[in-house]
Parts: C-alpha cells; sequence; structure tokens
C-alpha cells in the first residue's frame, strides 16, 4: 500500500466570521487571505497536519474532521465552485 503525502493531513470547515481567530502558525496556509470560501463566502475551511490545533478547536463552529478525498468532493460541489467554474 502507497502512502499519500495526505494520509496526515486534516480539514475543517468554519465559519467565516471564524477565521478571524485561527493562528495560522498553526496550520497550513499562511494568511487570511489565502484561505478558500465557498460561494456565498460564509464557510471557509483550514487544513491541518495531526492534532487539531488549539485555534480550530476554539471554533465553534468547526465541522468534523475530514479526510483530504471527503474535503474533495465537498469542495467539488456546487457550494464551494461555482457553476460554470471549470
Amino acid at each position: 500500500m502507497s502512502h499519500s503525502d495526505y494520509d496526515n493531513r486534516h480539514y475543517v470547515i468554519i465559519s467565516s466570521d471564524d477565521v478571524a481567530n485561527i493562528d495560522f502558525d498553526q496550520v497550513i496556509e499562511t494568511s487570511i487571505d489565502t484561505v478558500r470560501y465557498n460561494v456565498e463566502e460564509t464557510l471557509t475551511f483550514v487544513k491541518y497536519e495531526g492534532e487539531m490545533p488549539s485555534s480550530v478547536t476554539a471554533c465553534e463552529s468547526k465541522s468534523q474532521e475530514y479526510s483530504h478525498d471527503e474535503i474533495l468532493v465537498i469542495l467539488g460541489g456546487t457550494d464551494w465552485t461555482p457553476e460554470g467554474a471549470f
């Protein structure tokens, strides 16, 4: 079985209101300016490796943790990808 670079990576969806509370030293995104938002700009997500960072844990709006494959399915949906984008 081959191992992916994403085996230990986790993704959590949060409210766009909570993004200001994220410590970007704890997640893979580099700043509030580099996160991706859903079409309505009400949600975003952060990714990290290993345990959930404390700034993510503190977000009341956080979703469950998703794997790389799971988040790809979510992000491919119409809530995250505008129609005609590809």
